[in-house]
């Protein structure tokens, strides 16, 4: 596309087509090495995507500038690192009436080396897990089949668990019960489905391949399910993309299923990639 901040009709049309097919769409700009942050939120805008899940680390205007954090609280955080990120779908840790259903990556620089990421429509991953045994998926439907611890205040400051990005349970400060020394609970666990089906009949995945702050249900049921999935995870899959992001190059997708490599700055390339989530989905709305 010439200028994602003003699509042409086609190319609009290029991106809603292959979301409604593959959930997913790649893009190549002439954009180039443009910091302009106008260009993921205008393109969004432009393809059904309005409202942002604004999640703590992510600047005043809901987007997360994806690079390695040297100082601050974003340095405690996986993707404000060089590591590797296992798939994963983005807001697993939201609450219900707040899941993320889309998403938008933008390139502005790229590493020097690595920082690849591989892409998976969850539809896809469904079908292969449901051709496996239907009760697999029976078993990432059920309501408890996997669980976010709650997120803990430590004195007078909120302390997300690893992974967790939500925004403060209280934006406009701790409330004096949980500030005082010895904390509390600032959001309480985050039990849900890995497969939900939403009011308007499209498929919802919460997923993450994490091993650290996740409860999977105790029983044989869930625990054959998610070593079935891992197994279509970990594996080369026919049907998973492999994609490195260059300077004007991104993603916008229905927050389908994707990982990260790690990878390696250099002075001439340090890796910064935008990034929206939203509550909507792609849309010509």
């Amino acid at each position: 596309m010439r200028d994602p901040r003003s699509l042409s009709a086609s190319e609009r049309q290029a991106i809603l087509d292959r979301c409604a097919r593959a959930n997913m769409a790649l893009y190549v700009s002439a954009c180039g090495a443009d910091p302009d942050k106008d260009i993921p939120r205008r393109l969004g805008a432009q393809v059904g995507l309005h409202h942002v899940d604004a999640n703590f680390l992510a600047d005043d205007d809901g987007i997360s500038p994806l690079a390695v954090a040297g100082a601050g609280t974003r340095t405690e955080f996986v993707p404000y690192t060089s590591k590797p990120i296992r798939w994963h779908t983005d807001g697993y840790y939201n609450a219900l009436d707040r899941q993320v259903q889309g998403m938008l990556l933008h390139c502005v620089r790229d590493a020097e080396r690595g920082g690849d990421n591989q892409l998976l429509d969850h539809e896809i991953a469904y079908i292969q897990l449901r051709d496996l045994d239907p009760e697999y998926i029976r078993a990432l439907m059920a309501p408890d089949a996997m669980t976010i611890p709650p997120r803990i205040v430590e004195g007078a400051s909120l302390r997300p668990h690893a992974g967790d990005e939500t925004r403060p349970l209280y934006p406009g400060g701790v409330p004096a019960a949980l500030g005082r020394p010895g904390g509390g609970e600032a959001r309480p666990a985050q039990p849900g489905p890995v497969f939900s089906v939403d009011a308007a009949g499209f498929l919802h995945m919460r997923y993450t391949a994490r091993t650290v702050s996740i409860a999977w249900k105790q029983d044989e049921a869930t625990r054959a399910a998610v070593g079935a999935l891992e197994g279509i995870l970990s594996g080369a899959n026919p049907c998973a993309l492999r994609a490195r992001l260059l300077p004007g190059m991104g993603l916008v997708c229905n927050n389908v299923l994707h990982d990260r490599s790690g990878f390696e700055d250099s002075p001439a390339h340090r890796r910064l990639l935008y990034r929206a989530r939203y509550f909507d989905r792609v849309s010509a709305a």
